[in-house]
Formats: structure tokens, C-alpha cells, sequence
């Protein structure tokens, strides 16, 4: 016998129930969807040693090994070639509960020549990331040595591709020892670096974008041990998080930027520029340090022979360079929400100048800074340079190349977004070579939010000129999971690395959490993984913990999968044929992926309204019927009203006229 709290809690239900009028059905054989298939229940991967928690939170027991680099280069210019040859330095602690028997490091500049793996993979058509041509490339390693617990030793490594195996005489102990490797090597400077860098001749002179300059560690974490993706081209990096302390020698009529912090401004720089730089870190207004007509002047580089410039980074995961005779450059203040201040700067040569183009550059990058500090977490460094150059648009910390020739809202989008990466993943250092949805999609995200806020929505869309998310989401062949080599190579394919890992975000935030409960647990996520390295699964689960809500629905099919979305309204009735008594609408969700539903009715009676479902209405059938309290007869009915879902079939997401 039921008691009598019970019978009343039953008898409220049923009520309910019969008030709204609401049903799941049988999902029809013609319907692809599956509840079972979406909402089955998922165990993502774990880690061993409590390295990672449960909650998407870097575990008790978290590690990762640490490089403190020292490294000493110098540009040489003739008129046959233009190289880099160098030294590096790094000191290497190994704070895994592992011992090493051998240690790996990264040889990018490799991938350029002519017999390396990115070239045999460049499809005869060749591609953005086209390495071929280059004859001179790769790195030449002049010697290796090892200095352990206060002995020296040479080293031949073993060299296969973009690495480098330094194989030990005594193992190298865990948690905590540390060892010295020194590298000395040289490179030429390819003319088009596969997009990350290059050199290219301006009328004043050639500008030199440097990077992948160096050799540097491969990553040994939790998960895979020594991550050793060869690199080819698309999939980018995956780095450690150490200090910097480097030297670039140059010849003396160059300006040479960096990463991080210049420590001997005095020595390379004129008075007249130290005064202008010193005016422009106090100012929100742009201040031309080297200005247009001074550019090819005695008196702007009035040092001879070369000059080494001295910079400074601290916990970065990378650095890069730039050096050029013909670099215009101007700066302006950051100013950071803790009070603290910062400074954003732009090198750039006449071609690029004007109002219309990289005059604006500096503005672009400090506003970015600002908007990325305020809304997700404030920008560590002191400093940031956007360089116009031969690359389309790389990113690395404190420094971005953008394309020379863009301009106005491209420069905005350009410099937007490779400033945006220095939080995904240069902050959140997520591995870009296996998970690339992680970087260029998180950071697409972002910056449509900074465009949005950027001087009053200047280069926003405006709604007629918003795409609707179908054509890029209908075109994906290949799930977001699968990794950069394994992905096709034309913008429809790893683009989709970018547009779709962005629109499920947003319909993350503006669709199924809404935005409180949504910035709230990205921020927390952001924080959590701060200069360390999370993978997916701790994506998800930190989402999950921190709204409140299981979003393995989402995650499990948007991330693993290339399922389709089709909603579509099926039909409407009338409670005894009688419109005045309600209408019976009944949707349905014919593919396989399944959202939440906004449902805009419109009356004959001219009455108008807006109802949403949760996505838990797919949960037993992908049918669903419910009661509508409507005055006169149906006009219409139609799901998702503003397009902001995928929907690979808008024509059925309408009933009526």
C-alpha cells in the first residue's frame, strides 16, 4: 500500500502531466536517431597515480618535466644565403617518478629538407604548409654533449626526421634530477617556413620571421611517456613550460624583437627610441618608436658591425624572433585587470603602413590583450609584438606573424587570433600536435568574443551577414578526434578544427548551459590548467563538474563522431479538432545527433511565442509530442527561429506558412 505522501506526490505528477499533455513515443525505423546511441552511458579515460582527478583538475599526484633554456644565435646575412647559427643550452629536470635512459628533442627546422617526411607527404598540388623547393633546409648539428652530476661527455645522437635521440651513459634519476644537454647547430632560413615562418624581401629590406629555431624538448608526460608525432606540416607543437634567457646577434641596421622582455635596451637601442618606448608604455594612444621616414636614417641605426640583443621569458613553452632593417615600429600601453601594465607593439615595413593596415596593428594587439585578460585570465607577460611578414598567421608567446599585405577587418581577425592563442595553448598547454581542436578552436571562440567587444562591435557581423552553422558542420568527414596528420588538408577538412569546435561552444553556452554557468566553468578550467598540459577527457569532465550537468551527450558525439542534426516538426493537431481547446505539435529528431529545442509559435490570432526543451526530451525516443495552450489556429511553428544550430535540413524545422 502506498503511503499517503506518495499518493499525493503521484497525484501531482499526473496532474502535471495531463496539463501539459506531453508523450514520448516509439522513434520510427525511418529515423536514424538512437537515444541509446547519444545517451549510453560513457567512461572517459583515467590516469594512473592520481596525476589527474576526477573533476578535470590537475591531480594530487600531477607532474611535468621542466626546460630552463639558454641559447645564443646569430643572423648571418649574405647575398647568397641567410642563416642561423647558434648554441642552446638546457637545463632539463626530470620531475616524472621515472628514470631516463634517453632523452628526446624537436629538430623542426628539418622538416625542410628535401627528403624529410612533411615533403614526402605534400600532395603534387602542394599546400599552405608546403615544404618543397627548399634544397638547403634542415639543421646541421655540429655536436651534442651531456653534463651529469659534474660530468661532461659528447654525445652522437641518433637523428631520424624532426628528432633527435641523446642517448644517456647513466640514466637520468626521477623526480627531480636534473642533467645539461648542449646543442650546436645552424640552419639556412627557408624563404616560405611552411606558413610558421621565413623571410621575405621588402623595398627597405628583408624581414625575417624566426622560428622553431632551436632545438628544444619533446614533451614526456602522464599519459604517452616521450611524445614523439613526427612533425609534417599541420599539426603543430606540443612544448614544455621552462625559462628563457636568449642572445641574437645581428648585423647593427636591424631592429630585432622578440619574446619576452628586452634586458639591454641601452646598448641596442638609440636615446631617442628609449624615450619614445618609455612615452608609449604610459600611453593608451599608439607612439611611433621608429617612425616611416626614419627608417632607412644613419641616425635610427647608427651602431656598425652587429649588435646582440638580449631578451628574457619566464615559464613560456616557446620563444620566437624577428630582425629586419625595415621595421616601422610603435607600441602602446596594456593595461591588465590587476593593475598591472604591460606593453603591445608592431614591426612592419612601408608595404604594410597606413591607417587602413598595420597602422592600426599595435591598437589590434593591445585591445585583444585587454579583452582575452578581462574575460578569461589575465596575460602573464609584460609584453606582446605583432611582426608583418611571409607568414599568413602563426602564434607564439609574446610574439605573432601576421600576413604584410592584409588589411582593416582581416588584420583585425589576423592579429585577433594569433594574440588568442597565447591562452589556448600557450597558457592552457594542450597538445597541439594530437588534440588540434583544443587550440584553434577554443581560441575561434574566444575571438569572436573579442570582435564582438572590440571598439563597439567595429568589425562584428552584423545579423543578415551571420552564416548559418550549416555548410561547414555538413561537410566534416572526419571526426574533431582525429589528429592533424590523419585530417584532410583543405580548409573544409581541418577547418573544421576551428569552425566546429567553436559553434559547439557557443551553443554550449548560448543553447544548452547558458552563459553564467558556462563562463563560470571554462574560466575554471582555464585556471586549473594554467601552464600545464590537460587532455580532452579533462576538458570534459571539468565542464561537467563545475556546471553541474553530464554533457557526455554533447561531448561523446561532437568531439568522436561526424553525426548529423535534423529536427524537424511533424505535425499539428487540435485537442477534440477544437484550436481554442490547444494544439498537439509533435516534433521529431531524425539524424543523429540531438539538441535542445527553441520553438517559436506564431498564432492566426497574431499571439507569438517562444518555448524551449531540454535535450532530455530525446532521452527515450526521437519522437515527442506535447500540448500547447493556444487561443486560435496554428500560423506556424518553427524550431531553432535564429539558425543557431546545425541543422542539416532547415526545411522541415517548419510547419504552416
Amino acid at each position: 500500500m502506498l503511503n499517503t505522501k506518495f499518493t499525493r506526490l503521484l497525484g501531482a505528477c499526473a496532474l502535471f502531466l495531463l496539463a501539459v499533455n506531453t508523450s514520448a513515443q516509439t522513434t520510427p525505423d525511418s529515423i536514424k536517431y538512437d537515444h541509446n546511441d547519444l545517451f549510453g552511458p560513457i567512461t572517459w579515460p583515467v590516469t594512473s597515480d592520481g596525476t589527474r582527478s576526477v573533476d578535470g583538475q590537475p591531480g594530487h599526484n600531477y607532474w611535468q618535466n621542466r626546460p630552463n633554456y639558454l641559447i645564443h644565435a646569430t643572423l648571418n646575412e649574405t647575398s647568397q644565403d641567410t642563416t642561423i647559427t647558434g648554441d642552446v643550452t638546457i637545463d632539463y629536470t626530470n620531475n616524472s617518478p621515472d628514470k631516463l635512459d634517453y632523452l628526446w628533442l624537436q629538430l623542426d627546422q628539418n622538416l625542410f629538407k628535401p627528403d624529410s617526411r612533411g615533403a614526402a607527404v605534400t600532395p603534387l598540388s602542394g599546400d599552405r604548409f608546403d615544404v618543397k623547393g627548399f634544397t638547403r633546409g634542415g639543421y646541421h648539428i655540429a655536436s651534442v654533449s651531456v653534463t651529469y652530476k659534474g660530468i661532461t661527455y659528447k654525445v652522437n645522437p641518433v637523428i631520424s626526421d624532426a628528432l633527435m635521440q641523446v642517448r644517456l651513459k647513466t640514466p637520468l634519476g626521477a623526480k627531480g634530477d636534473k642533467i645539461l644537454v648542449k646543442v650546436n647547430y645552424s640552419f639556412s632560413i627557408p624563404f616560405y617556413g611552411a606558413d610558421r615562418m621565413g623571410r621575405k624581401k621588402f623595398g627597405q629590406g628583408w624581414v625575417y620571421e624566426i622560428a622553431q629555431w632551436y632545438p628544444r624538448m619533446c614533451v614526456y608526460d602522464d599519459v604517452e611517456g616521450w611524445n614523439t608525432l613526427p612533425y609534417m606540416g599541420l599539426g603543430e607543437f606540443y612544448c614544455e613550460y621552462g625559462d628563457f634567457d636568449y642572445y641574437i646577434t645581428a648585423p647593427a641596421n636591424m631592429l630585432v624583437v622578440g619574446s619576452g622582455d628586452l634586458q639591454n635596451g641601452a646598448q641596442v637601442l638609440t636615446p631617442t627610441q628609449q624615450s619614445r618606448l618609455s612615452q608609449a608604455r604610459n600611453s593608451d594612444k599608439t607612439v611611433m618608436v621608429i617612425k616611416p621616414d626614419e627608417v632607412d636614417q644613419p641616425i635610427t641605426h647608427p651602431f656598425k658591425g652587429s649588435l646582440t640583443w638580449h631578451f628574457k621569458m619566464q615559464n613560456s613553452r616557446d620563444i620566437s624572433w624577428a630582425a629586419s632593417k625595415s621595421f616601422i615600429w610603435d607600441a602602446a600601453r596594456v593595461n591588465f585587470p590587476s593593475g598591472r601594465k604591460g606593453i603591445a607593439m608592431a614591426a612592419y615595413p612601408a608595404e604594410s603602413s597606413g591607417n587602413d593596415g598595420w597602422g592600426r596593428a599595435t591598437e589590434y594587439l593591445k585591445n585583444s590583450m585587454e579583452i582575452y585578460s578581462n574575460a578569461y585570465f589575465e596575460y602573464p607577460w609584460n609584453s606582446a609584438t605583432t611582426v608583418s611578414g611571409v607568414a599568413l598567421g602563426m602564434e607564439y608567446p609574446g610574439i605573432v606573424f601576421c600576413l604584410s599585405s592584409i588589411k582593416n577587418k582581416a588584420l583585425w581577425g589576423d592579429i585577433t587570433h594569433e594574440i588568442g592563442h597565447n591562452w589556448f595553448p600557450m597558457i592552457v598547454g594542450s597538445n597541439e600536435r594530437k588534440y588540434m581542436w583544443m587550440d584553434e578552436g577554443f581560441n575561434t571562440f574566444i575571438n569572436a568574443y573579442a570582435t564582438k567587444h572590440f571598439n563597439n562591435g567595429e568589425y562584428e557581423a552584423k545579423p543578415k551577414d551571420q552564416p548559418t552553422p550549416v555548410p561547414t558542420f555538413a561537410a566534416s568527414k572526419d571526426p574533431l578526434m582525429t589528429p592533424p596528420e590523419a585530417m584532410g588538408i583543405g580548409r573544409e577538412d581541418y577547418g573544421q578544427y576551428y569552425s566546429k569546435t567553436a559553434l559547439g561552444l557557443t551553443i554550449l553556452r548560448n543553447d544548452v548551459l547558458g552563459p553564467e554557468r558556462f563562463d563560470y566553468a571554462f574560466r575554471e578550467y582555464i585556471k586549473h590548467w594554467a601552464f600545464k598540459h590537460p587532455l580532452p577527457y579533462d576538458f570534459f569532465r571539468a565542464m561537467n563538474d563545475a556546471t553541474g550537468e553530464d554533457l557526455n551527450w554533447f561531448f561523446k558525439p561532437w568531439f568522436f563522431t561526424t553525426w548529423k542534426l535534423d529536427q524537424a516538426v511533424q505535425s499539428v493537431t487540435y485537442v477534440d479538432n477544437d484550436a481554442t481547446k490547444g494544439a498537439l505539435i509533435t516534433i521529431v529528431n531524425k539524424n543523429k545527433l540531438a539538441m535542445p529545442v527553441t520553438i517559436k509559435i506564431t498564432q492566426d490570432n497574431g499571439i507569438s511565442e517562444t518555448i524551449h526543451f531540454p535535450v532530455n526530451v530525446w532521452q527515450r525516443a526521437g519522437v515527442w509530442e506535447f500540448k500547447y495552450p493556444s487561443t486560435s489556429t496554428i500560423k506556424n511553428v518553427v524550431i531553432d527561429p535564429n539558425r543557431e544550430l546545425p541543422d542539416v535540413d532547415y526545411s522541415n524545422n517548419v510547419w504552416g506558412k
